[in-house]
């Protein structure tokens, strides 16, 4: 836990005091600032901010605060650390062949049904130690943190069989006990079915219920339960079958829902008070009225949509609904290899033309809410964790979505000490 003073802050942004979960509807267009602001992380919280016309009223408290690193910000904003709902971080390696077979016409479905795509990570990952899995995975977070990453989930899902797929929570359990920053474990187990249980889908279905949750429940090894539920992977009434039982456990459920048609994920989800519903690339006015009644947060992926040219969630739609969206990476080795939460936010203004408050919101507060962190982070908020970025010297905050493609960040900050970028 570290102790820092940020001064001469160009623009405090994020800062929000009203205890709220997540922003909504209109109110994702508030991304409050102070100009001319400081910020103190004392113990590795948000101890107190203003600005720099009140820094003096705090003179004695700072001196009481030993090893406190003191730095200057001028020209540049300071935000909260964007909050990660959606990765598949833990892989064994990428899958730049299939990117060829998509530039000559394959489409993903042609993919996946030829042994690509998930199952292609499958059949990487059960050749791998855990060793090497945690090495991997381990480089990625450090990665994407200094991006400005300060809360993350990864999900299993390409282990597939009993063993693999408890090989990899494990993985990222190990990852928990060393991450600076927080991470939530998710069970995917139910991500396809596997080849060897091409004809006998329901066998595979049992495995995961019967097997593969006791487990998974028994050794505390995931926070969440998540079904991949849509065309050519699992249907409505298998997904509410594995739903109904990882109730049973007590583990609350996320879903994979409409990347590749209006496919009934998102009432599926939303009946089983799902926390988040995932990709949403295909839906309608009947999906977009049947979250405005739930508490399940809608979760955009363009990366995604951007890599594999599906469409974009309609994020614009559903928030003039009234809906709140939070936008994630999908971070994964076949449909979104990237972990920059900075290039989200760009794809979210430039195709799906959210404002560049309306998306820091999606990847900040409404991150958090989406993996129940919304009481410590996702905003500037005295009493929450300490975890924030520092820009380089920028023109303004809607200069972060413009530059895509440019590394914005210059310090990231995380418990209050700071992590050299090196970009």
């Amino acid at each position: 836990m570290g102790n820092v003073l940020i001064k001469n802050i160009k623009a405090l942004c994020g800062v929000d005091e009203s205890n709220r979960l997540l922003k909504k509807g209109k109110e994702m267009q508030e991304f409050t600032c102070i100009d001319n602001a400081w910020l103190w992380i004392k113990d590795g919280m948000i101890e107190e901010y203003g600005s720099m016309a009140e820094l003096n009223l705090f003179a004695d408290r700072f001196t009481h605060c030993k090893d406190m690193e003191i730095k200057d910000a001028t020209g540049k904003y300071v935000l909260p650390s964007f909050v990660d709902s959606h990765t598949h971080m833990v892989f064994a390696k990428s899958r730049e062949e299939e990117f060829v077979m998509r530039i000559k016409g394959k489409s993903y479905e042609e993919i996946a049904a030829a042994g690509g795509g998930i199952l292609n990570s499958a059949a990487k990952l059960r050749a791998m130690s855990e060793h090497e899995l945690m090495q991997g995975a381990y480089t990625r977070l450090l990665e994407v943190m200094k991006y400005g990453t300060g809360a993350i989930e990864i999900k299993s899902g390409y282990g597939l069989t009993f063993e693999d797929e408890i090989k990899m929570l494990r993985v990222i359990q190990q990852l928990k006990a060393v991450s600076p920053i927080e991470i939530k474990a998710t069970f995917l187990g139910a991500h396809a079915i596997p080849m060897e249980y091409k004809n006998n889908r329901a066998e595979y279905i049992n495995l995961v219920i019967d097997k593969m949750l006791p487990v998974v429940a028994g050794e505390g090894l995931a926070d969440y339960f998540d079904v991949f539920c849509d065309q050519g992977f699992f249907t409505v009434d298998e997904t509410d079958q594995l739903l109904t039982a990882a109730s049973k456990y007590n583990i609350k459920a996320k879903i994979h829902g409409n990347e590749l048609g209006v496919t009934g994920g998102v009432q599926v989800a939303v009946k089983h008070q799902a926390l988040s519903v995932d990709h949403l690339e295909h839906i309608g006015e009947d999906e977009i009225h049947c979250l405005i009644n739930s508490a399940t947060m809608p979760v955009a992926l363009p990366n995604c949509s951007f890599f594999l040219g599906l469409p974009y969630a309609p994020v614009r739609q559903m928030i003039d609904a009234g809906l709140p969206v939070c936008l994630a990476t999908d971070y994964n080795p076949g449909s979104s290899p990237n972990g920059r939460m900075g290039f989200v936010i760009s794809l979210a203004c430039i195709q799906m033309k959210l404002t560049p408050e309306e998306a820091l919101n999606a990847a900040t507060i409404n991150g958090a809410y989406a993996l129940e962190l919304s009481k410590t982070h996702g905003s500037i908020s005295k009493g929450k964790v300490g975890n924030v970025f520092i820009t380089k010297e920028i023109p303004s905050l809607a200069y972060l979505p413009y530059s895509f493609g440019v590394p914005s960040v210059e310090t990231a900050i995380v418990k209050g000490n700071s992590i050299h970028v090196g970009f």
